[in-house]
């Protein structure tokens, strides 16, 4: 009798070690992490370029991959110049502060952007500027009659914060990865110049937006007057991004990335990497584009009432799902779930990672780390999920 209580413990600790480092009953589980394009890793070749990278102390200009990163960047982007820096949250709070020079001036920015929610409202602790944020329209855009309407309301007024900048995002996380379009961003520069007021990108994933239009980089850069772009999301790169704009604008990021704690030394082992994701960006960012739209076309055939997606928003590598009839919680749960019938049913133990983002969806993020086939086995669990969960 001990010896049976004895051997059930040791199978209830083994399915419950299997549950947690990704097997069950044997059967090996294949991850599909769709939490984020943040959650790629340096393929062999990145890390073989970070190994041989040529360096240099990147705070006193020497180091030459660096340097090879800014310039290859400035030609991409259209820009006089572009600046390293560890982060995206950083290059956009050191382009806040080289626009707004006046502390408690104003800055306008959608309310479910980047900038205004995930930054730890630094471009006011830190910068002292006053962020308005404006509602986000489906598509990721302001609307231009309120933008002007804020912008004159303090032209000449002692009471209201004078407008120094618009912050555009693109693509737009929020709205699920949706393009701004290219006549919207020219609109907001007429309107931004006519007023004295500059207009900064966050292109944390421009070249997304890029892909998605079929137009350079530079084209789209033609309407902003400094933009940021992050190596560590659909590049692939482990960590960096940069600032760029005209050479003046410049030279203050520099200084200003030195006062918070920006200065890099022997960068060009990070730089390397960012170079490898710009070689291949156009290439992976595509294919990341196409597998997302599949899901979400296969998604929608799967014809369930618990899950939904609008096709026309899939402009990129991001799926929104609307989740009817339970928490968005639960269904992560169970897409990250491996069970007995599972592997029953299909041979296969697959674990899909999830985020869930408002009370009534969740967001799924293709990334290079997600090939076609992990696409497919994403749909499979799903479809799995939905039958168990289903009336």
């Amino acid at each position: 009798m001990l010896r049976g209580l004895a051997w059930a413990t040791v199978q209830r600790h083994r399915a419950l070690w299997a549950r947690a480092f990704g097997s069950w009953a044997g059967v090996p589980a294949h991850v599909v992490d769709l939490r984020s394009d943040t959650v790629t890793k340096p393929g062999p070749a990145m890390r073989r370029a970070m190994a041989e990278a040529v360096v240099g102390d990147d705070d006193y200009g020497e180091d030459p991959t660096v340097r090879e990163l800014q310039e290859k960047a400035a030609e991409l982007l259209g820009v006089e110049q572009t600046l390293f820096v560890p982060t995206n949250t950083m290059a956009n709070l050191i382009s806040v502060m080289c626009h707004c020079r006046r502390r408690g001036s104003q800055l306008l920015l959608g309310q479910e952007c980047h900038l205004h929610v995930y930054e730890q409202g630094g471009v006011a602790q830190i910068a002292g500027v006053h962020s308005h944020p404006l509602p986000d329209l489906p598509h990721g855009t302001l609307d231009l009659a309120e933008l002007e309407r804020i912008i004159t309301r303090g032209l000449g007024s002692p009471y209201y914060p004078v407008c120094e900048l618009i912050c555009l995002e693109n693509t737009h996380s929020s709205s699920g990865g949706r393009v701004l379009p290219i006549d919207y961003l020219r609109q907001v520069r007429l309107l931004a110049r006519s007023y004295g007021v500059r207009v900064h990108l966050d292109g944390a994933r421009l070249l997304n937006a890029s892909v998605a239009l079929h137009v350079p980089p530079a084209h789209i850069m033609e309407h902003c007057d400094s933009v940021s772009l992050c190596f560590s999301k659909g590049l692939g790169a482990p960590v960096g991004a940069l600032v760029g704009g005209p050479k003046d604008f410049i030279e203050e990021a520099w200084r200003l990335r030195k006062a918070l704690g920006g200065g890099m030394r022997q960068a060009g082992v990070l730089a390397a990497a960012a170079l490898v994701g710009l070689a291949d960006a156009e290439e992976v960012l595509l294919r990341d584009h196409q597998n997302a739209q599949r899901f979400a076309k296969g998604l929608q055939e799967l014809a369930s009432p618990i899950c939904s997606v609008d096709l026309a928003t899939v402009e990129t590598n991001i799926v929104m799902v609307r989740v009817n009839g339970l928490p968005p919680e639960e269904l992560c749960r169970h897409l990250e779930a491996v069970s007995a019938d599972e592997v029953a049913q299909t041979g296969r133990a697959v674990r899909v990672l999830l985020f869930p983002w408002t009370e009534r969806s969740v967001r799924a993020m293709w990334h290079r780390d997600v090939s076609a086939q992990d696409t497919e086995l994403a749909l499979r669990k799903w479809g799995f999920v939905l039958r168990q969960l289903g009336p």
